[in-house]
């Protein structure tokens, strides 16, 4: 069955977070996926979703939490009833230079990871474009990463800004990935106050032939996305329905 969620960080912007969560469930969603800034009042969060019949399945947890916290990282899973834990993000000034740096930040990756999957949990790194870039003969950060071992939650949107095929990359990595984060992109010159980003259904991503590959390969877990909406609900109105369509 596939899980259709939406992560909160669409609506950073948009407080109070209950309004939020209270216009999730009138729109249909009963998932969502968690960020780090939410985790600070781990009773309170917990009572907002139960209030409104949502389920935190998965979450995004900084590298210096996950690495450096595991336990701390456990209980705020645990607490919440997620299943996936996802690393999101790498500051441009701790990134490798090198292919045999990435190699060693997979290992890195893979090794504090370890604590979540011996719980039992899925662990993993989310992408943006900037593991996508060629390192030379093809090879990607993204390659050295999933060599190390580590499941994906793939970011479709940003495979495309890197200019790739998100069909093709879906076929490329298969079974390690573990989820999917599902994000439109404007026509040129279109939705510039937004970033440059669509709801999903409305820009320029082939979400018949995306899901198809998807489907191949056993993937069920679609988290939508949008990093500057101007209207949130608006977004997860029209993300939603795009998705229950396919």
């Amino acid at each position: 069955m596939t899980s259709l969620s939406y992560q909160l960080y669409c609506s950073r912007n948009f407080p109070p977070l209950d309004d939020t969560l209270a216009m999730l469930a009138r729109t249909g969603f009963t998932e969502v996926e968690g960020y780090g800034g939410l985790y600070a009042d781990l009773p309170a969060l917990d009572a907002g979703l139960k209030k409104h019949g949502l389920a935190m399945t998965s979450g995004h947890f900084g590298i210096d939490m996950v690495e450096g916290d595991p336990a701390r990282t456990l209980e705020i899973a645990r607490t919440l009833g997620m299943t996936r834990v996802y690393v999101p993000h790498i500051v441009a000034d701790k990134r490798p230079a090198d292919a045999a740096g990435w190699a060693a930040f997979g290992q890195r990756l893979a090794t504090m990871g370890k604590p979540i999957t011996d719980a039992g949990l899925t662990f993993g790194w989310h992408n943006h474009d900037f593991e996508l870039a060629d390192l030379g003969g093809g090879e990607t950060p993204l390659d050295l990463i999933a060599a190390a071992g580590v499941s994906l939650e793939l970011d479709l949107g940003w495979v495309r800004v890197a200019g790739h095929d998100p069909v093709a990359w879906i076929g490329k990595y298969g079974k390690q990935i573990s989820a999917v984060h599902v994000k439109d992109i404007a026509p040129d010159g279109e939705c510039v106050d937004e970033d440059g980003w669509a709801d999903v259904g409305h820009g320029i991503m082939d979400w018949t032939a995306i899901k198809s590959a998807l489907d191949a390969q056993g993937i069920t877990h679609f988290v939508v996305e949008h990093d500057n909406p101007k209207d949130h609900a608006r977004f997860a109105a029209r993300s939603l329905a795009t998705l229950k369509s396919l």
